[in-house]
C-alpha cells in the first residue's frame, strides 16, 4: 500500500534512521511505562518505539490514509492508533505517559499548549520542531527569542535542546532546519498564585515586549505596586521565577 504526502497537514516524514534511533535513545534515559506518539505518519519512528519495553503504546494520527497504512504495516497498531488530532482528543491514558513525535509544524506550538494542559500526566516530552520554535521553547532571558512559550513551559519543565535535524532527513525536505528538544517535568514547579493569573500576566507582558512592564501591566496591579523597580524592565529581562512572584502581587 502506498501513501501520499499532504501539504495541508504540514507533513514532512522523517526518513533518517539514525535520527529515529537518537530520539528513542533520549526517551529511554528515563523510566516510562506508557508512550503517546503524535503524528506517526509512515511509521519511521513508530517501528522503533514499538520495540521499547513499555506497557502501553498509542499513536494519534489525523490522516485517514496514514492510519490505514500503519495498521496494515504494523498490525499491533490496530488497537493502539487513535484517528484524530492531538488538539481534539481526550487524554489517552489514565496514568503517567511520555509524549514523543515529529510534530506537524503547522500545529507544533498548539501541541505545546496541549502538553501544558496535560502536564500532570506527562513527566517527559521529546519532540521535533522547526529549529526556530525549538529554540524559542528552551531560550533564556535577555535573548530575542525568549517569549511566552519559553516562560510558560519553563515554569513547569526543565528544558534541553538535544540536536539539530537537517532538511535532508525528511521526505519531502522542509525549507528549514529542525531541532529535537526534551522537556522533563520539574519536581517542584515554580510557585504561582494561580496558573490562570500566570498565563494572563506573561501573555500581556510579551504582548508589548518593547515597552517597560509598567505599560502592559497597568490593568493587573495597583498604582503603588507599579512603582516598584521591576516594572521599569521589559518582559524579556524577567526570569520565570520573577514572573511567578509577580502573580502574588496582582490586584
Amino acid at each position: 500500500m502506498q501513501y501520499t504526502l499532504k501539504k495541508s497537514l504540514g507533513q514532512h516524514f522523517l526518513t533518517n534512521e539514525a535520527i529515529c534511533k537518537q530520539i528513542v535513545a533520549a526517551l529511554q534515559e528515563g523510566s516510562i511505562e506508557q508512550v503517546l506518539e503524535v503524528g506517526p505518519g509512515a511509521g519511521a519512528l513508530t517501528k522503533h518505539l514499538l520495540k521499547l519495553p513499555i506497557a502501553h503504546f498509542k499513536a494519534v494520527e489525523l490522516d485517514r490514509e496514514k492510519v490505514d497504512f500503519l495498521k496494515l504495516q504494523y498490525p499491533i497498531l490496530v488497537e493502539a492508533i487513535i484517528e484524530g488530532s492531538i488538539l481534539d482528543i481526550p487524554i489517552p491514558f489514565q496514568n503517567q505517559f511520555a509524549l514523543v513525535g515529529n510534530f506537524p509544524y503547522n500545529i507544533s506550538t498548539q501541541i505545546v499548549f496541549r502538553l501544558l494542559e496535560w502536564k500532570e500526566q506527562i513527566p517527559v516530552m521529546i519532540g521535533m520542531f522547526q529549529k526556530e520554535v525549538a529554540e524559542r521553547i528552551v531560550s533564556k532571558p535577555h535573548t530575542k527569542v525568549y517569549g511566552i512559550l519559553s516562560v510558560l513551559v519553563q515554569a513547569f519543565y526543565e528544558v534541553e535542546y538535544l540536536f539539530d535535524v537537517p532538511p535532508e532527513s525528511f521526505n519531502p525536505p522542509p525549507k528549514v532546519m529542525s531541532g529535537v528538544i526534551r522537556l522533563k517535568r520539574k519536581e517542584t514547579p515554580v510557585e504561582l498564585r494561580s496558573e490562570k493569573a500566570f498565563f494572563t500576566l506573561v501573555k500581556a507582558a510579551f504582548g508589548q515586549r518593547r515597552k517597560m512592564l509598567r505599560n502592559p501591566m497597568k490593568p493587573f496591579f495597583d498604582a503603588t505596586v507599579l512603582q516598584e523597580e521591576i516594572f521599569t524592565k521589559r518582559a524579556e529581562q524577567l526570569t520565570v521565577e520573577e514572573f511567578a512572584a509577580l502573580t502574588f502581587k496582582m490586584g
